[in-house]
C-alpha cells in the first residue's frame, strides 16, 4: 500500500516532524508501506530527526505572492499524486491551505488529515479585535473544510472539543520518540523545560514560577531547551527576577533523552498545546512532570497525583509549589517518577502504529 504525506516540510526540530519520522520509518520498515513524503521548497534535504532510507522524499517549489503560490502549490500536488499514484494521502499541515487539499486533488482516494496544534495557536494577548475577527472567521472556514476529509485526526479528547461538528473525527496519539531502559535518579537538582521559545510555551510565566522556587530552593537549576527567540526577551526577564544564575536557556538538543535523563523534574508552562511530546519523552525517562492544565493534553497524559500534577491553567504560584513539592520530597519524586514510566507505555510506537495501520486498512 502507498502513502503519500504532505507537509511543509520535515526540517524542523519541533513535534511534527519528530512524531513523522518516528511513524513514518516504522511503517516503511516493519509494516512493509511505500511511503512517500512531500515537502515544499526542498524542505526534505537536511532534517533535524531520521528518517527510513525506505522513504522517498519529494518537494515542489511554491513562491511569490498568494495567487501564484496558490497556482503552484494546487499543480504541484495535483502532479505529485498522478506520479505516486497513493492508496491514501496524509496531510500534515496545520495551516489553512491543507484544508483544500480535498478539493485539489478531487479523487475517490481516502485523505486523511492529522491535526497537531490546537486552534489557540493563532491566539495571543496582543491581538487586536480585527485580527480575532478574522482568526473567528478563519476556524469557521476550517471547520467547514475539515468535513471534506475521509477522517480528520486528532490527538487527544480533549482536542475533539474543538471539532464538535465532526463526525469523521478519529483520536490517535503521538507515539513515544524513544523509550530508554535506564531511568533518571531523580538526585540531580535539575528541572528541565524543552521547546521554542514562544507565546505558547509561556516561559515568561515559568520564570515568575521559578522565582518562587528559587527563594525556597536556590542550589537547584532550571534548564531551558528549545529555539530561542530574542524578541520575547527571556533572559532579560530571568535578570529582573533576579533568578539568572539559577536558568540556563540552550538551543534544541538532537539527544534531547540524555537531558532528560539528568533532570529530576519536567515542567510544562504552555498556554497551550496539540498533545505535549515533551511530557511523555519525560516520563519515559522516568521523570516527574509538573503541568498547567492548558488547553489540550496534560490531562489526557498525566494522571494527577500519580506520577505527576496538573494545576489550573496560568496559577503559576501553584505551578511553583508544585514543583516544590517534589523537590523537597525525595521519595515522592522517586515514586512519581516509577509510575511516569509504567504508565507512559501506552504511547509506545508499536501500539500506537497499530492504531495507524488498522485505519488504514479501515479506510481503503
Amino acid at each position: 500500500m502507498r502513502l503519500l504525506y504532505i507537509t511543509n516540510g520535515i526540517n524542523g526540530s519541533g513535534g511534527l516532524e519528530r512524531v513523522l519520522s518516528i511513524k513514518a520509518s516504522i511503517l516503511a520498515d516493519e509494516y512493509g508501506y511505500e511511503v512517500f513524503i512531500l515537502s515544499l521548497n526542498d524542505n526534505h534535504l537536511h532534517p533535524f530527526y531520521s528518517f527510513s532510507e525506505k522513504i522517498q522524499m519529494l518537494s515542489i517549489p511554491v513562491e511569490g505572492n498568494t495567487l501564484k503560490y496558490t497556482f503552484m502549490y494546487r499543480n504541484g500536488i495535483k502532479n505529485t499524486v498522478t506520479k505516486v499514484n497513493p492508496d491514501i494521502i496524509l496531510v500534515c499541515d496545520d495551516g489553512l491551505k491543507a484544508f483544500f487539499v480535498p478539493k485539489i486533488i478531487s479523487s475517490t482516494i481516502p485523505i486523511l488529515y492529522e491535526r497537531h496544534v490546537s486552534k489557540e495557536i493563532e491566539c495571543n494577548s496582543n491581538s487586536s479585535s480585527i485580527k480575532k475577527a478574522f482568526v473567528n472567521m478563519k476556524w469557521k472556514l476550517m471547520e467547514k473544510l475539515a468535513s471534506s476529509f475521509t477522517t480528520f485526526i486528532v490527538l487527544t479528547e480533549g482536542n475533539k472539543k474543538e471539532w464538535k461538528g465532526l463526525k469523521n473525527i478519529v483520536v490517535i496519539p503521538n507515539p513515544l520518540s524513544f523509550y530508554p531502559e535506564a531511568s533518571s535518579t531523580l538526585l540531580n537538582k535539575k528541572v528541565i523545560a524543552v521547546g521554542k521559545q514562544s507565546y505558547q510555551k509561556g516561559y515568561d510565566r515559568l520564570l515568575e514560577a521559578w522565582k518562587i522556587v528559587h527563594e525556597n530552593y536556590p542550589n537547584w537549576q532550571l534548564e531551558i531547551y528549545g529555539t530561542i527567540v530574542s524578541e520575547f526577551k527571556l533572559e532579560q526577564k530571568a535578570i529582573a527576577l533576579n533568578i539568572k544564575k539559577s536558568v540556563s536557556f540552550h538551543v534544541p538538543n538532537k539527544n534531547i533523552e540524555s537531558k532528560y535523563l539528568e533532570a529530576s523534574v519536567y515542567v510544562l508552562s504552555s498556554r497551550f498545546e496539540g498533545f505535549g511530546m515533551v511530557l511523555i519523552e519525560a516520563m519515559a525517562c522516568g521523570v516527574p512532570c509538573v503541568a498547567f492544565d492548558c488547553n489540550y493534553g496534560p490531562s489526557d497524559i498525566i494522571k494527577n497525583e500519580e506520577d505527576g500534577f496538573v494545576v489550573q491553567n496560568g496559577n503559576c504560584e501553584a505551578l511553583a509549589n508544585h514543583i516544590i513539592k517534589l523537590i523537597a520530597d525525595e521519595k515522592l519524586r522517586i515514586q512519581m517518577g516509577k509510575m511516569a514510566k509504567e504508565n507512559v507505555k501506552r504511547f509506545l510506537p508499536e501500539k500506537v502504529v497499530r492504531e495507524w495501520d488498522v485505519l488504514f486498512k479501515k479506510v481503503t
